[in-house]
């Protein structure tokens, strides 16, 4: 029976020996070297999304854990536009404008009562603020793999609007447990 266009995908045998000489199926079907910008790109997102599973499993301010869970779902539709072909927009595209919005709100909204930046930020303070600031890493490593291939640019700026709030994000994990910032001090 076919699959309706939003059920999730069926997967009932996990290995199919379909990519043992190099190559991957993309979302329409064709075929693509497991070295196509577009693969490395969708492979990226992934290990962000694996990234900030652990930054869910472990200790976390509760007041961030709804952002981050709604974001690894978001970061599924970006895979999903990263593995097709992109021909320009259509119905089958599924990172929107509305999504690159939703996040430059959370940005504001969890910036909103940081202290001004006066001095760069070093990744560290609580462990969830510091694997913040490995998921943010990654996030910039994907946009920039996104770059390197013909995709959907929302899923781009999406990528990037990602990284910007995880900095956010990981400031807000400091602050609601009250441990200062690591702070750049030149020639520290």
């Amino acid at each position: 029976m076919p699959r309706e266009r939003n059920e999730p995908v069926r997967l009932t045998k996990i290995y199919t020996r379909g990519g043992d000489a190099g190559e991957t199926s993309l979302g329409d079907g064709s075929r693509a070297s497991k070295l196509d910008p577009r693969i490395v790109a969708y492979g990226t997102v992934d290990e962000l999304n694996s990234h900030l599973g652990v930054v869910l499993a472990g200790e976390l301010p509760e007041e961030l854990r709804a952002t981050l869970v709604a974001i690894q779902n978001r970061l599924f539709d970006v895979g999903a536009d990263l593995c097709v072909p992109f021909a320009g927009p259509d119905e089958r595209l599924r990172t929107t404008q509305a999504m690159v919005d939703e996040l430059e709100s959370l940005c504001d909204e969890h910036n909103a009562d940081l202290p001004e930046l006066k001095s760069f930020v070093l990744p560290g303070g609580t462990e969830a603020a510091a694997r913040l600031h490995v998921a943010r890493t990654v996030a910039r490593r994907a946009e920039l793999a996104a770059l390197a291939a013909d995709v959907n640019p929302l899923a781009r700026i999406y990528l990037n609007r990602v990284s910007d709030l995880l900095f956010i994000l990981a400031r807000r994990a400091n602050a609601l447990s009250r441990r200062d910032e690591p702070l750049w001090k030149p020639g520290g």
